[in-house]
């Protein structure tokens, strides 16, 4: 009996460090893929813009909650694949990884220096659409101004006195502009093959930096990024993680 505490402890921290590598391969996985896909995407731009026009620590929590709450859905729906034996899941989300990899590859060698402009004049105008709505929006409801409240005083509605229309806008904009794109595909993908902790962890933390980056910098990082260098990064990025599995067993614990 005394024989099998040993072994015991030893199976117990073998798991415990598989259980580490795999959050931590998830969580480095997860922010590579991430940064590469959302540096000068459509949900960086809405962030530095709207950062410019209104107050940042609003603009950051509306669409940091808009972008935590599209990573744990996207893992969720990851996750699910799990039913599906791994040996399947592994190689069709290496496969995609690929596909991804080359399709990145190739925008990214097509692209003119200057990409990412006409995004951005698109971000602008719909933010500029959305700006001449609420202000119609507050004129209708009696509250003025966005900015300034100049108006009459209207009772506002029940909900506007608890939550900023520029927080819900930054919400609503973000989600809309991150679904179906291919940072939350990625992390579908990620899901189905990693540790699904450690790519909720990972995805959310690189969402977070990138965002972040955007509401600090604004306009001024949103005109310096070239999108062409780091979607050509990305191709990279996606192409050696489909690689690595050449390397690492499907039954590797990951």
């Amino acid at each position: 009996m005394h024989t099998e505490i040993p072994a015991v402890l030893s199976s117990n921290t073998e798991l415990s460090s598989t259980t580490n590598l795999g959050f931590i391969h998830a969580f480095v996985a997860a922010i590579s893929v991430i940064i590469v896909s959302e540096l000068g995407d459509k949900t960086f731009f809405i962030a530095a813009i709207m950062a410019m026009r209104y107050n940042r620590l609003t603009v950051l929590a509306g669409a940091m909650l808009a972008l935590g709450l599209m990573t744990c859905l996207s893992v969720l729906f990851g996750y699910a694949t799990t039913v599906i034996p791994r040996v399947y899941t592994y190689y069709v989300s290496t496969a995609l990884f690929a596909i991804f990899g080359l399709r990145m590859l190739r925008e990214g060698l097509k692209m003119s220096p200057d990409e990412g402009q006409e995004e951005l004049e698109e971000v602008q105008a719909e933010i500029k659409r959305k700006d001449e709505e609420l202000q119609r929006s507050k004129l209708l409801n009696g509250t003025g101004d966005v900015e300034t409240s100049v108006g009459p005083s209207v009772p506002k509605k029940r909900w506007m006195k608890f939550i900023s229309p520029i927080f819900v806008q930054a919400l609503t904009l973000t989600f809309l502009a991150e679904w179906g794109d291919r940072s939350q595909l990625t992390t579908i993908v990620l899901a189905a093959r990693e540790d699904p902790f450690g790519v909720a962890v990972g995805g959310t933390f690189g969402h977070c930096l990138c965002t972040g980056l955007a509401v600090i910098g604004g306009r001024m990082i949103a005109q310096k990024i070239s999108v062409r260098t780091v979607t050509i990064i990305g191709g990279i990025v996606f192409l050696a993680f489909a690689f690595s599995a050449l390397f690492i067993s499907p039954d590797s614990g990951f």
